[in-house]
């Protein structure tokens, strides 16, 4: 059932349209990624859908009685009463009736009749109103988002800016909405975390439209992906790593068809040019009207282009010695609790490490140790720093740029030889335009700030480079240069991240904070999560064996040892049974797709040997005939995918 309809929809900010033609549609259990750089209007977008804007044209129509839930960046939870009520906010009969059962408790305590008449009265209403069994549910996804149950009693008010992000996530999830709106929604999330949104998500009944940066979670999730251009949106029903693919073919084709017919018409008008006036003169213009009638190929738009002209270049530095940091003894507390103690870690020269670890393990700190920027006070342990270092330091909040000054301003603290027009033409290089450089920092946006405090780190000549998260607020193309920037380095990173494609791509060696604990781990992330995905089994498989125990029927328990042989073979065999047709139906699917696909490839090598053909002028015939033959070639990469799923399993 189809719960959006958004259909050419057009949206701009002082006469300039931000985009225009987007139209789409979502239906209950679909999950749709929607990827453009910053800028493009993705957040714009979720906001039309969610009312909170009026289009300039067009309609996002939301079906009747559907019920929405928007998780925003900006992490709007009321600071009043307790976590355990912001979780339960949804649901304001059950928040009222715990309310009502909160103040009961409290007068019953007297020990007056009546008073305990009213608690009775209470808990009974709080009971049928399914209370008991909501505060079950939001314990669990509360737990899961990082809150204990000590936790679910603490005012909002308290919470961190990254507790009241999960806290903000948690109550969207509790209410299960059907349209679930999701802008950046693993931004303060750690691994764990975000794997078990994965898990959540993919099992969700609801519709699911999703912003995020992180590709290795949009893969995870979303079999869709939706790109906003300013001229549309391109639909593609494939995974982000797949989309990127498709999408690199069909830009080329789109522009080989455009440039053809840019040649024909040029070719065209050369012929009335010269024939115009001459014996050839009804041909001349006879072919005028043809190009009059010519619908047009435009160039297609590449939305992600003006997006990669980022320019993450290290400025040449000296060599340092092979031996970069010697820590040892490293220990810390924070809060009276004691995050790991008793860390050696010796860094060579040409590592690139990552961190990783549970919100609040103790990651950032132990950056900053290794940095020289702990706390005396609670940190101890020793780190001898090798010869000849140049250091440079990201600091995940962005501590290291002043929001008074302007961009130009803070370019030229670095570099006083700087003129402002050379400060100017430096930020280009990182997608600051026009006036943007001389805008006060503190008008940013979290991207923004991200590659100005960038912008100043690759300023200087480094040679060991600490980042804390350094990709949070970056768009992908933009972390995906970071992440080349980084391999061609030559000198040595060490770095705290939760973007496992980032992880993957850029680290040589891992260290896990963990439970008090830290470990190191030779080789990169994936050597990593290869090794410590055995034992996170390990753990989940224990409680369901013992749940599998625990839910057997109670009436066998007494029954005789040859009945519960019998009804245990009886069990068996239907089970086989069951095993046995399910496998002959993937068998018969696996077939079938086969021979679709097999259809699929022989329909494109036709389409294709079409698309190369003269068009003899009949341009809009071309132009649909090349958008038939993306549709069929999408068609068959998600069939191909679905066989490859199936034979694998098989």
């Amino acid at each position: 059932m189809t719960v959006l309809q958004v259909a050419d929809l057009r949206f701009g900010y002082a006469g300039d349209t931000l985009f225009e033609s987007v139209t789409f549609s979502l239906a209950l259990g679909e999950r749709a990624a929607l990827v453009a750089p910053n800028g493009a209007g993705k957040s714009t977008l979720l906001r039309l859908i969610g009312k909170e804007l009026e289009p300039d044209g067009g309609t996002a129509v939301i079906k009747k009685e559907t019920t929405v839930g928007y998780y925003r960046q900006s992490h709007e939870v009321a600071a009043e009463g307790d976590v355990l009520s912001a979780f339960m906010s949804g649901f304001r009969d059950i928040v009222e009736a715990r309310e009502a059962l909160v103040k009961a408790q409290h007068e019953a305590a007297s020990g007056d009749a009546q008073a305990l008449e009213q608690l009775a009265h209470a808990t009974e209403r709080y009971h049928v109103a399914g209370g008991d069994a909501l505060e079950h549910k939001v314990a669990a996804i509360a737990a899961k988002l990082g809150f204990e149950s000590v936790d679910l009693a603490r005012p909002v008010a308290s919470l961190s800016g990254g507790e009241r992000g999960r806290l903000h996530l948690g109550v969207i999830l509790a209410q299960q909405p059907d349209l679930l709106l999701l802008d950046e929604p693993t931004n303060h999330l750690d691994l764990d975390t975000i794997a078990w949104l994965e898990g959540w998500l993919r099992g969700y009944r609801g519709a699911v439209l999703v912003v995020s940066h992180d590709r290795a979670f949009l893969d995870a999730v979303c079999p869709t992906t939706l790109e906003l251009g300013s001229k549309g949106i391109r639909v593609y029903p494939l995974r982000y790593s797949e989309y990127a693919v498709a999408r690199a073919e069909d830009l080329e084709r789109e522009r080989a068809l455009a440039e053809r017919q840019q040649a024909f018409v040029e070719k065209t008008e050369d012929f009335i040019r010269r024939n115009i006036a001459g014996q050839k003169t009804k041909q001349a213009q006879s072919r005028r009207k043809m190009l009059d009638k010519l619908e047009r190929v435009d160039r297609p738009e590449d939305v992600w282009a003006v997006a990669e002209r980022v320019s993450f270049r290290f400025a040449p530095a000296a060599r340092s010695g092979d031996i970069v940091l010697d820590a040892k003894g490293l220990e810390a507390s924070r809060g009276g609790r004691k995050l790991f103690e008793g860390v050696d870690l010796l860094v060579r020269r040409g590592e690139r490490i990552g961190i990783v670890g549970p919100n609040g393990a103790g990651k950032s700190t132990f950056l900053k140790l290794l940095a020289g920027r702990g706390d005396p006070q609670l940190d101890g342990g020793s780190v001898r720093r090798g010869t000849n270092l140049q250091e440079g330091y990201f600091d995940q909040h962005l501590g290291e740029v002043d929001p008074k000054r302007t961009a130009v301003e803070e370019v030229r603290r670095v570099r006083g030889d700087f003129t402002v027009e050379a400060a100017r033409q430096y930020l280009a290089r990182f997608r600051f335009w026009g006036d943007d450089p001389l805008r006060v920092v503190a008008g940013f946006s979290g991207g923004e700030r991200s590659r100005l405090a960038l912008a100043k780190l690759l300023l200087e000549p480094r040679n060991l480079i600490f980042l804390d998260e350094p990709t949070n607020h970056l768009d992908i193309p933009a972390a995906e240069i970071l992440e080349e920037a980084l391999v061609g380095f030559e000198g040595t990173v060490v770095l705290v991240s939760h973007d496992r494609r980032f992880l993957d791509t850029v680290t040589t060696r891992v260290i896990s904070v963990r439970d008090a604990k830290v470990e190191i781990f030779p080789g990169g992330f994936s050597d990593f999560a290869s090794s410590t995905k055995p034992r996170e089994e390990k753990k989940e498989r224990k409680p369901e064996a013992s749940s599998a125990r625990g839910n057997q029927p109670k009436s066998t328990s007494n029954a005789p040892p040859a009945a519960l042989d019998e009804a245990a073979r009886k069990k068996q065999h239907e089970a086989q049974k069951l095993k046995a047709r399910e496998r002959e139906k993937q068998q018969r699917r696996v077939k079938e797709l086969e021979d679709l696909i097999a259809a699929g490839e022989k329909q494109l090598a036709e389409m294709r040997a079409k698309l190369k053909e003269d068009p003899g002028g009949d341009w809009a015939k071309l132009a649909q005939l090349a958008s038939e033959e993306q549709a069929v070639a999408r068609k068959v990469d998600v069939m191909m995918a679905e066989w490859e799923k199936l034979s694998a399993s098989g």
